[in-house]
């Protein structure tokens, strides 16, 4: 089976902003491009194929046809669902602050699975920031109390961002993407999210947009977040690129390689590759890429060869 090319799919939220279309050439009629999911077969947004004998079809239905042990690997049947969805979001200005729940809530309310997730900077104004758990132990019925009493920005932890930055988002913990930031989000294959404060903003119906607080109080751990920052692995400096290993752990892998000229990775029975282009150009094997485009290597495809100056995210069970 072939590698495959995916098309992104593109969200219009209102914090979004122009740097997915102007810098990565994202084609779109939106007028902000919020997010480009560039790995999904969840049902609010499937990635098509653009490439081959599968170009037009959605993924999930190549996975279906196919068979899930066969394109998506082994590892992927401790799962009941494709496991990962990996987005771009270019936030001009602020996000909701909210939290995920973990796979027990979430399967229990959502009918869903939860979300953990990372995130990896791109770029970063020099003033960004973001929301990342609390400074300090409090309970619940405080953690409520601050978001009835409008002082929930009191008891945040806040904290500076500049690119490079890695960020590990455990399910149930509080965080907020800060405007001027552009960040690869790496996560469960899950959309539940629970708003608990939006700059008192209004969406395009001109309401105030939901909060969902006994939902987020349920489910957040209200204490300073587990994970240190950066908690990726020493950069590895192999010539022709250097490779770092940004997170591992039960739900997904994920490296980042600066190719200053080739590199030669692998496949098997275990786990696809899923290769995300965040700068430069080349050729994955005889197949062309630029900035923004994003790849499917399914499992036992076997060795596969980039070429180029580029710097690539690569994900894998």
């Amino acid at each position: 089976m072939e590698i495959l090319k995916l098309k992104p799919v593109l969200k219009d939220y209102l914090w979004g902003g122009q740097k997915l279309k102007k810098d990565f050439g994202f084609e779109s009629e939106l007028e902000k491009v919020a997010e480009g999911w560039m790995l999904s077969c969840h049902k609010d947004g499937m990635n098509l194929i653009e490439n081959g004998e599968y170009a037009g079809r959605t993924l999930e239905s190549v996975i279906e046809q196919e068979g899930k042990e066969t394109i998506v690997g082994t590892r992927s049947l401790d799962f009941p669902y494709f496991p990962v969805l990996i987005k771009l979001i270019d936030a001009k200005d602020n996000l909701s602050i909210q939290v995920h729940p973990d796979n027990e809530y979430a399967q229990r309310v959502e009918n869903e699975f939860g979300k953990t997730e990372i995130w990896y900077v791109l770029d970063a104004d020099e003033d960004a920031k973001l929301i990342y758990g609390f400074k300090e132990k409090i309970t619940s019925d405080e953690f409520k109390k601050a978001i009835e009493e409008n002082t929930l920005l009191d008891v945040l932890n806040v904290v500076n961002v500049k690119k490079g930055d890695l960020f590990f988002i455990e399910a149930g913990t509080v965080h907020a993407i800060g405007k001027g930031t552009l960040i690869a989000e790496i996560q469960q294959n899950s959309n539940s999210t629970y708003r608990v404060y939006d700059y008192g903003r209004v969406g395009a119906d001109g309401k105030p947009r939901d909060l969902h607080i006994k939902k987020a109080v349920d489910v957040s751990i209200t204490e300073p977040a587990k994970h240190k920052t950066n908690p990726m692995g020493e950069a590895i400096d192999c010539k022709d690129y250097v490779s770092t290993l940004l997170t591992e752990c039960d739900l997904f892998t994920v490296h980042h390689y600066d190719v200053r000229k080739k590199i030669e990775l692998e496949t098997n029975e275990k786990t696809f590759h899923h290769i995300l282009v965040v700068n430069g150009n080349g050729k994955i094997n005889e197949i062309p890429f630029k900035k923004g485009d994003s790849f499917f290597v399914p499992a036992n495809f076997g060795k596969y060869t980039i070429c180029g100056e580029a710097e690539i995210i690569i994900t894998n069970l």
